[in-house]
């Protein structure tokens, strides 16, 4: 069966001065640099990240037909001034398409918009779905300001009316010492992050004032949300003068949003299909970055429980809907 990749990364070979204080490119050989930010050594690179035929063979040898290509989030520049994040946003842009051009509809780029200022990511957004790009990617908060932040529900109503899908994915994880250990922030952090975005999206009402046809999905699994969704749904029902925000109870959402495959084992993809159904549920990598899975895909075929069918869908069938592109061309 053919896998399409709904979460990828990419990072441009080097990029113009995007000011004090944001990350610049530090050059170690031809294949691998260090992305800086000041004099803070931030993440290696490798040229799987901005090389078309490196990533091309790589999908080749795990059998992977389409990869959408996102923005690395260390770029989104929420904490900027509005003007800054929009100049940041255009350079990491345009320099995408060049890197998805030499893949074809193989590699499939999604642009970052600058989400702190809701006017200039719609008109950022509106210029690169113009462009070549095919959806966006999203940081799940902009600073104390969650999803169901009116300016940010803004935004979604209209990537909504241009039909364009939303990847969100988690940034700027809370630090502190007890988070500093062992990844911990990478490891706790992030599915809580995208945990608590879910929540927002619910609660928040933004499920109810954002159309159906809005298509958007949560990186890493949804973090932990399918499996506390019950401790959520008993919340909503026994503290309602706090929790019932939203018109209808949360597990009447879940087939408002999506999420991607990025959980390594069959039982952890199990809960997901069990509670989301198997049409919420992508084919997710995290590629090139070594907490990823590779080859793309291998938790859904470990999974002795699916089907032929919900194999199908979840390897490439949800992602065509999700993109928008129902034939067998991506």
């Amino acid at each position: 069966m053919s896998v399409i990749d709904i979460h990828s990364h990419f990072v441009p070979n080097g990029w113009p001065d995007l000011g004090e204080g944001q990350p610049w490119f530090k050059p170690l050989s031809e294949r691998e640099a260090m992305i800086m930010i000041g004099e803070t050594e931030f993440r290696r690179v490798g040229d799987d990240c901005w090389r078309a035929e490196v990533r091309l063979a790589d999908m080749d040898a795990d059998g992977v037909e389409a990869q959408i290509v996102s923005p690395t989030p260390v770029f989104f520049s929420y904490d900027q001034p509005a003007g800054q994040a929009e100049k940041v946003a255009r350079i990491m842009n345009d320099l995408a398409l060049e890197i998805c051009a030499p893949g074809g509809e193989r590699l499939v780029p999604f642009c970052q918009v600058p989400l702190q200022d809701p006017d200039a990511a719609c008109r950022e957004l509106e210029r690169c779905m113009a462009a070549g790009h095919a959806g966006v990617e999203i940081g799940n908060h902009v600073g104390e300001r969650d999803l169901d932040d009116e300016g940010i529900v803004t935004f979604l109503q209209h990537a909504a009316s241009l039909g364009a899908p939303v990847f969100v994915h988690p940034w700027d994880m809370p630090n502190s010492p007890r988070l500093d250990r062992w990844m911990a922030r990478w490891l706790t952090g992030m599915p809580a992050e995208t945990h608590l975005s879910i929540i927002a999206m619910i609660l928040g009402g933004v499920f109810d004032r954002v159309p159906e046809s809005l298509r958007i999905c949560f990186a890493h699994g949804g973090g932990s949300f399918a499996f506390w969704l019950g401790r959520l749904e008993n919340a909503w029902h026994e503290r309602s003068d706090l929790i019932a925000t939203s018109e209808k109870p949360p597990s009447a959402y879940v087939k408002r949003f999506s999420v991607d495959s990025v959980v390594f084992e069959p039982t952890a993809l199990r809960t997901l299909v069990d509670t989301l159904g198997p049409t919420q549920v992508m084919i997710g990598s995290d590629y090139p970055y070594p907490l990823g899975e590779r080859p793309a895909g291998e938790v859904v075929r470990r999974a002795d429980f699916l089907d032929h069918h919900d194999r199908g869908l979840i390897l490439s069938g949800n992602a065509r809907v999700f993109l928008g592109r129902t034939t067998s061309s991506v």
